[in-house]
């Protein structure tokens, strides 16, 4: 069993950088496809990037594609998700997850096993 905890988020202004960081425990997260989503105020969980379990493939969703990059570390067990540009749509509640390698990549919420408790990251204008 994978327990994820993500770091780094806070407030920021638009335009600021912010990275995010996610540690896994209990397991090799380099066995598991990485991913993190977000969801705002009153909307539903979307997906923003995903990495595969080697870390040659990464997608990201369209509002955030050339912004964010999304990398890997399996030595140390963590994903990252590097947030540049930031604009207050950004603003959200950014959650980790991670699903098995051998089931491959997908942006669907509903393919992830495993789930961090989540962090803010507010963008302010």
């Amino acid at each position: 069993q994978v327990q994820l905890v993500e770091s780094g988020g806070g407030l920021v202004q638009a335009g600021d950088s912010l990275s995010l960081s996610c540690a896994a425990s209990g397991g090799s997260f380099g066995a598991y496809v990485g991913a993190w989503f977000r969801q705002a105020p009153g909307k539903e969980r979307e997906f923003v990037a995903v990495v595969s379990w080697i870390g040659g493939y990464t997608a990201y969703a369209d509002s955030v594609k050339g912004r964010f990059s999304i990398s890997r570390d399996n030595v140390r067990n963590t994903v990252f998700l590097q947030m540049n540009s930031l604009k207050p749509e950004d603003t959200a509640v950014y959650y980790c997850a991670a699903r098995g390698g051998h089931l491959g990549t997908s942006s669907s919420a509903g393919d992830y096993d495993y789930w961090g408790q989540g962090i803010q990251v507010t963008v302010s204008s």
